[in-house]
């Protein structure tokens, strides 16, 4: 499973819950800040699995790449979430166009944005650097939306923190996990099984990877360069809930 790095947490607690033989792999979630280095990561993962026999899903939506994800998936004969974006995943697409229908200017969280704003939004877009630019960004925003998968007292706080820099109310919706769950399902249950038969195989070839020789000049990726193999992201296996390095 490639995992957008936004739905990580929550793909690995539901495939470990639900103790599926899937192992995740997770894209940075700063690859939203240039959408067009999405497909090139996914399609490199995604072929070097294939080409040891195991099967894939893409656990992203279109997330801005305007359709490029689905022609991946075509290629490759690969699925993945329905939906625009994860809003879509978490709200459902009637209901994130209803929240854009009743106010245009919405800007919405979720719970890893709330968590992660100052990182992946200021730092992301070089506000921390330039906060000047802030009115070109979001100035022409009305309401701030939380799209809430687990409301918590503390990630409340949070969210009326991130809503107070942009000088509005904020509106919580309550969304849960249910959709992201059912999505994922879908996936799962379309993996031919074979590909499960195989997965101690495709363990192995990491470990042999690991072990090998890199080539001349070839290190660890860069931030937005796509990895190999042996230097993907965590990884969850069924009835482990701690994700540990690939």
């Amino acid at each position: 499973m490639i995992a957008c790095g936004a739905l990580g947490a929550h793909v690995r607690e539901i495939i470990a819950r639900r103790r599926w033989p899937v192992e995740v792999h997770t894209l940075p979630a700063p690859l939203h800040n240039r959408p067009q280095k999405i497909t090139p990561w996914a399609e490199r993962v995604a072929s070097d699995a294939l080409a040891h026999g195991h099967r894939v899903a893409v656990a992203y939506a279109d997330c801005g790449t305007y359709g490029a994800l689905d022609d991946l998936c075509a290629r490759l004969g690969l699925r993945r979430l329905a939906g625009l974006h994860c809003y879509d995943v978490f709200a459902g697409p009637d209901r994130v166009r209803e929240l854009f229908e009743a106010e245009p200017g919405t800007y919405l969280l979720t719970d890893f944005l709330v968590r992660s704003f100052d990182r992946t939004v200021l730092a992301g877009l070089g506000l921390d650097r330039y906060p000047e630019l802030w009115p070109d960004y979001f100035g022409h925003y009305r309401r701030v939306v939380w799209l809430a998968q687990n409301r918590t007292a503390d990630l409340e706080a949070e969210a009326e923190r991130v809503a107070a820099r942009f000088g509005l109310p904020l509106t919580v919706v309550e969304t849960g996990l249910a959709r992201l769950e059912s999505e994922l399902e879908r996936l799962v249950a379309a993996l031919p099984l074979r590909s499960f038969r195989r997965r101690c195989s495709f363990r192995e070839r990491r470990e042999q990877v690991e072990r090998g020789p890199q080539p001349a000049g070839r290190g660890r990726p860069g931030p937005l360069e796509a990895p190999r193999i042996g230097q993907l992201g965590p990884v969850v296996r069924a009835g482990d809930p701690r994700p540990r390095r690939a």
